[in-house]
């Protein structure tokens, strides 16, 4: 067994608190958490704490809660723990350098993507977006770039057709505590070995925004699949349909699988209706919709949808129904 290590760790959400599991379970010591101030939730905006620090104080660790690090007293408080090193998942903090370089052995983060591709924060995302076969895993040595520092270890998984960023999630939250125990045990006994990234082969993750969640069926299907696969499960893709009385409702698509058909509809055409689904033409093949949210409602297959709603979707015409003059 390697020397236990005296560890800070610093992160926020589920994701994170797998990892801080992981390390609670391990021989090394956690003396620290780090998480951002609660917020406010829901309709009654009660303060609400994170995965990271409900885990924390089931376990008697303390928690410390700041809202940046630029206060001398802030930076002071995590110094004075004498940590070996300091882990970062997930935490949405920027760390300054006096920060980053106050444990002994620095700060270390487990990244959601193989460096340098996909840094940012949304790497799974894009990944999935993007159509990418392979994503993983990559713990860093950090720096006062954005996911710019040093790889240590990479654990690598596969993107099958039918992952979406919620499986993915799930696939690299089993990976990542591996990956951490074992770059741990490295850095412990003085055997990590940095390797630099290539920056010229980095990629960029941008944040998710609502509004690319809006279908454009100008697209190819294959695309749209992506793009669908990849806001799942924020912020879910969707399209607008317009009622015969010219009101808009937001229509949320949680499945659907991409018909090599080839067609001469315009993209937005509805081509077939039938219990499997709701097959719209797009620029190039087709997609069919197979489990759909109206507003207001939950989930359910097409079928059930159009047990009260047939009328919204008939063969030929838009998938966005009656469009106003001024959309």
């Amino acid at each position: 067994m390697s020397q236990p290590l005296n560890i800070i760790f610093a992160g926020t959400p589920d994701f994170a608190a797998q990892h801080l599991a992981a390390l609670i379970n391990s021989e090394h010591n956690i003396i620290a958490v780090y998480c951002p101030p609660d917020k406010p939730a829901g309709r009654g905006k009660k303060l609400t704490t994170c995965a990271t620090k409900q885990l924390a104080l089931e376990h008697n660790i303390p928690v410390e809660q700041p809202t940046n690090f630029k206060q001398t007293v802030e930076q002071q408080t995590l110094s004075d723990y004498q940590a070996d090193i300091m882990v970062v998942v997930a935490y949405g903090l920027l760390l300054p350098k006096i920060i980053l370089e106050a444990p002994r052995l620095g700060c270390i983060n487990v990244h959601g993507s193989i460096l340098p591709k996909w840094r940012g924060a949304a790497p799974i995302q894009r990944a999935v977006e993007a159509g990418d076969q392979q994503t993983g895993v990559t713990i860093m040595q950090m720096d006062e770039g954005l996911d710019t520092g040093d790889m240590l270890l990479k654990s690598l998984c596969d993107i099958t057709v039918h992952d979406t960023s919620a499986s993915i999630y799930q696939k690299l939250a089993e990976l990542g505590p591996t990956a951490l125990l074992e770059t741990l045990t490295l850095m412990a006994e003085g055997k990590h070995l940095p390797e630099p990234q290539e920056n010229n082969l980095a990629t960029y993750a941008a944040k998710l925004d609502k509004t690319e969640a809006e279908l454009d069926w100008q697209l190819s299907a294959h695309t749209l699949h992506q793009k669908l696969r990849a806001y799942i499960p924020w912020p879910v893709a969707q399209f607008t349909f317009v009622d015969n009385k010219s009101q808009q409702h937001r229509i949320r698509v949680w499945q659907a699988t991409t018909i090599a058909v080839d067609h001469k509809q315009l993209p937005g055409t509805i081509l077939t209706v039938d219990k499997t689904g709701i097959t719209v033409a797009t620029l190039e093949h087709a997609l069919k919709l197979e489990v759909l949210q109206l507003p207001g409602k939950k989930a359910l297959a097409c079928a059930d949808i159009l047990n009260g709603r047939a009328d919204w979707f008939q063969v030929g015409q838009s998938i966005n129904g009656k469009v106003m003059e001024n959309l």
